[in-house]
This record gives structure tokens, C-alpha cells and sequence, in this order.
């Protein structure tokens, strides 16, 4: 049985974003999240309810009860769920809220351009990213009972 809270579908090929699924992955010891390359051949067999590309402009998240959550509300959920960064609440504030959803849609057009700037590389490669693993079924119960 999965305890999979939210499923985050993000760009494998921007660095930024798979370095944030990477941290997000190390504290996520309880196994709430589901991480899913959009990139990945398989995803639209898998996921046929989510559109690849408009998972690219904006991200996707999919809620244990179905409900589909987009953005920052995404990015605030995850970390809530692992415990890390409580200051992002304050993004979802009704005053900041506005302002934040407009910077994050510029990060999300321009990522590559950033991830570039940031990290000297625009897109993902065997040499320069990494895959996120999945966490197997028997690996989320083995953290559970660790923790």
C-alpha cells in the first residue's frame, strides 16, 4: 500500500528543478511524495490525465484525493509535507500570493535561461543531472519504521 500524499510532475531536464526534486526526495522519509518526470517516455501511458505540455509552463501536482494543484501551491505542499521550508507559506498569503504566482510563472518561462545563469547549464544531460529514483513500496515502509 502507497502513502503517496502528492505526485509533483516536473521537467527532468531543467537543473533547477531536478535539484529541488532531489532535496525534496532526501527529506522525504515518510514516502509522501511521488515524483514523475514528465520527460520520461512512459508518462503519458501513465499519467494520461496530465497534459506533458502543460506540466512544462507550470508545475503539476496531484493530490492523494485526485485533486490536480498547480504552481507554487505545489512547491508550498511539497515541502510542507516533508517538513522543510515553512517560510513558503507566506507566498500563499491572499496580499503575496498575486505577486509570487507572477514571479513563479516568469521562473517557469524562463527556467532554462536561469538554470544557465545559476548553474552554467540551460537543460539536463546524462553528464550533467541525474535521475531522481523512485522509492520503491518496501523502502517508504522501511523509512516509516525508522522514523
Amino acid at each position: 500500500m502507497e502513502d503517496i500524499s502528492l505526485t509533483i510532475f516536473y521537467d527532468g531536464r531543467c537543473p533547477l528543478c531536478s535539484a529541488e526534486m532531489k532535496e525534496l526526495r532526501r527529506y522525504d522519509s515518510l514516502g509522501k511524495l511521488g515524483l514523475e518526470d514528465i520527460n520520461e517516455p512512459s508518462f503519458g501511458q501513465r499519467f494520461p490525465q496530465i497534459d506533458p505540455i502543460e506540466a512544462d509552463r507550470k508545475l503539476h501536482g496531484l493530490l492523494a484525493n485526485g485533486t490536480l494543484i498547480y504552481g507554487l501551491d505545489v512547491t508550498h505542499q511539497a515541502w510542507a509535507l516533508v517538513g522543510r521550508h515553512k517560510w513558503l507559506r507566506f507566498l500563499r498569503l491572499p496580499l503575496v500570493r498575486w505577486v509570487a504566482d507572477l514571479g513563479y510563472l516568469f521562473f517557469a518561462r524562463y527556467r532554462s535561461q536561469i538554470s544557465c545563469l545559476l548553474t552554467g547549464n540551460s537543460h539536463c544531460d546524462a553528464e550533467v543531472c541525474f535521475k531522481i529514483p523512485s522509492r520503491a513500496p518496501n523502502e517508504r515502509r522501511q523509512s516509516k519504521r525508522s522514523n
